[in-house]
């Protein structure tokens, strides 16, 4: 059996928010942060002066929830995926200012990690 890619993992979960923007409208504000890939030695310092920083996590729900400011996900693959320090780092800051940060290992763990959060105190 093949393991999807963090790629393929992160798509499907986008397809279901689209699809369950209905049902949770708050889910049109969730969205990728682009901070990851290979990239050429031009662009990868345009990019950092621009403010890209490495470990940034992969998804964010800007909506208030149970006493958090946003959902921040760092989506790996199911197997496999290892967390850098410095995305370990950033979840330690984000938590500590007062969000939710988590690492979900999977579409289907992100999901249910997203529908738990919008339910949070509402």
């Amino acid at each position: 059996m093949t393991i999807p890619t963090e790629n393929q993992e992160q798509a499907a979960l986008f397809e279901w928010a689209e699809a369950a923007s209905g049902k949770y409208p708050e889910l049109r504000l969730l969205h990728s942060i682009p901070n990851g890939g290979l990239r050429d030695a031009r662009t990868a310092v345009t990019l950092q002066r621009t403010g890209v920083k490495p470990g940034v996590p992969d998804i964010c729900l800007p909506v208030p929830r149970g006493g958090y400011g946003a959902l921040y996900i760092e989506l790996k693959r199911v197997k496999g995926g290892v967390m850098s320090a410095n995305q370990r780092i950033w979840l330690n800051l984000l938590n500590a200012n007062g969000n939710r940060a988590v690492v979900c290992r999977g579409w289907l763990e992100a999901r249910d990690t997203i529908l738990n959060y919008l339910e949070e105190n509402k």
